[in-house]
């Protein structure tokens, strides 16, 4: 596989290719309309995944000439091999305040009507075929070949999902992503509600004022919880207040699709599989991850991250800050055992306990990662 070299995921990429296709893997486009003449272009060793072909054009033409062709899936409500992350735009799309007909929610109904646990084998295939694809489109944006704004260095936040907008930790993170973000950080969480949409509401108003992020936390406080009615609409009153956010990633999965994905992110890369979207978010944070207070999946993230850390199982030793000395102190003892665990080890030095965001921020900056 190391011959294929280029990875062209827009009809603009293709184009610039001069229709010479060997070695390219060409992703989830629509190529009915494009002036190519297919009978002349060199396509050995070229792959095309889930591409729309004109009329005339013979996949086995293409197979003959070398291409492998992977063929679309029928009747699903998503792209399984779609080239580009989610915005909040397209999964929202078809939702009201009367009722949720949403992108996000139709994909949600589909993964419970085939079987969340244990889908047909046509199903399964589709779905790990997209989280691929996902993932493909996360690294692109991480290693700043979709912005081309360079690599990207990404801080995650994790903690509870339930924690209110009005809570004083929720205001907390919601400052701390804001100034890393326009210190130059890249804030990822799991997409949801509670601390993780705290981190995205941060980051996406890096730009506004302290006075401005606070008007926007009253707004969001009017509806604590994302079970409370009008929580989506205090979001959307937000974003009509300030139009262009700065970007943020977002992380979520349909396994946990009760829970809407917040509309805080640019960036959505949601997964059907938990568990590769849960290690994948704790491995592209090489510049630290904020645990705020939460429940067992808070816990199980940090020590999944420890462990990463512990084994040095990435070459890279990254710092992780928790935000609540009484919660991870005393409370559930996890930043002591957690210590106990890592002497000797060069993460050590990278764990901080604290109550201040300021000390937060200024722990992740004097600690960037570690290389092994």
């Amino acid at each position: 596989m190391s011959k294929y070299v280029r990875e062209l995921d827009s009809v603009a990429a293709l184009c610039r290719s001069d229709g010479q296709l060997s070695h390219a893997v060409v992703q989830g486009l629509n190529l009915r309309k494009l002036e190519v003449d297919w009978h002349t272009v060199r396509m050995e060793g070229a792959v095309f995944l889930g591409c729309r072909f004109p009329e005339g054009v013979e996949v086995s033409e293409l197979v003959a000439k070398g291409a492998l062709v992977f063929p679309g899936f029928r009747e699903l409500p998503f792209d399984p091999y779609r080239p580009r992350l989610y915005s909040r735009a397209e999964l929202m799309e078809g939702w009201t305040p009367v009722e949720d007909g949403s992108v996000d929610k139709r994909i949600y109904d589909y993964f419970l009507e085939v079987g969340r646990d244990r889908p047909g084998v046509l199903e399964a295939l589709a779905q790990r075929v997209h989280d691929h694809a996902i993932e493909d489109a996360m690294h692109d944006l991480l290693e700043g070949r979709t912005d081309r704004d360079g690599k990207k260095k990404v801080v995650g936040v994790m903690g509870g999902h339930g924690t209110p907008r009005a809570d004083p930790y929720y205001w907390k993170v919601a400052r701390i992503a804001k100034h890393l973000t326009a210190e130059g950080y890249f804030i990822a969480t799991g997409g949801g509600p509670g601390i993780m949409e705290a981190a995205n509401l941060g980051a996406y108003l890096a730009g506004v004022t302290d006075k401005e992020l606070e008007e926007a936390l009253l707004i969001l406080s009017r509806a604590p919880v994302y079970t409370d009615r009008g929580y989506m609409e205090c979001a959307q009153e937000v974003l009509d207040l300030f139009r262009h956010g700065h970007a943020g990633l977002a992380v979520p999965t349909w396994f946990y699709g009760h829970e809407p994905s917040n509309l805080f992110s640019v960036h959505i890369a949601k997964y059907f599989s938990n568990s590769l979207r849960e290690d994948g978010l704790l491995t592209i944070a090489a510049h630290g991850i904020i645990f705020a207070p939460g429940s067992a999946g808070t816990t199980q993230e940090i020590f999944q991250d420890a462990t990463q850390n512990h084994y040095q199982t990435y070459g890279v030793v990254s710092p992780m800050a928790f935000l609540g000395k009484e919660y991870y102190g005393e409370k559930t003892g996890i930043f002591e055992c957690l210590t106990r665990q890592a002497a000797g080890k060069p993460y050590a030095e990278s764990l901080l306990l604290t109550n201040s965001g300021e000390e937060v921020i200024a722990f992740l900056k004097e600690h960037p990662p570690k290389g092994c």
